[in-house]
């Protein structure tokens, strides 16, 4: 099993920057591929980034550019780093966790909230 615990949610103006952290502790950090998803209110959750085990990364057509996915495995920490925040990025943000080579993320934290306010 797995734990995932996100952090650094809140609200921030259009333009704004945030980073998000995701914690997880459980088997080893470094075996699992890390993914941010995100969920709007009415919509359904969607895809953001991934970071793969070996460091290879991910991203929805609409944060390239903005959002920078990473990983520290030290500290078994994933973090996304979102810079000019529009206000449809505003959404409960989601770490997951899958072992490589799973096609499934298995593994879900509680999610943070961001708003960003025009």
């Amino acid at each position: 099993q797995v734990q995932l615990v996100e952090s650094g949610g809140g609200l921030v103006q259009a333009g704004g920057s945030l980073r998000l952290s995701c914690a997880a502790s459980g088997r080893t950090f470094s075996n699992y591929d890390m993914g941010w998803y995100r969920q709007a209110p009415g919509k359904e959750r969607e895809f953001q980034a991934s970071i793969w085990s070996g460091g290879s990364t991910y991203y929805a057509d609409s944060v390239k550019g903005r959002f920078t996915i990473s990983r520290d495995n030290a500290k078994n920490t994933v973090y996304l780093q979102m810079n000019s925040l529009k206000p449809e990025d505003t959404a409960v943000y989601y770490c997951a966790a899958r072992l490589k080579y799973d096609s499934k993320w298995n593994y879900w934290g509680q999610g943070t909230q961001v708003t960003v306010s025009s």
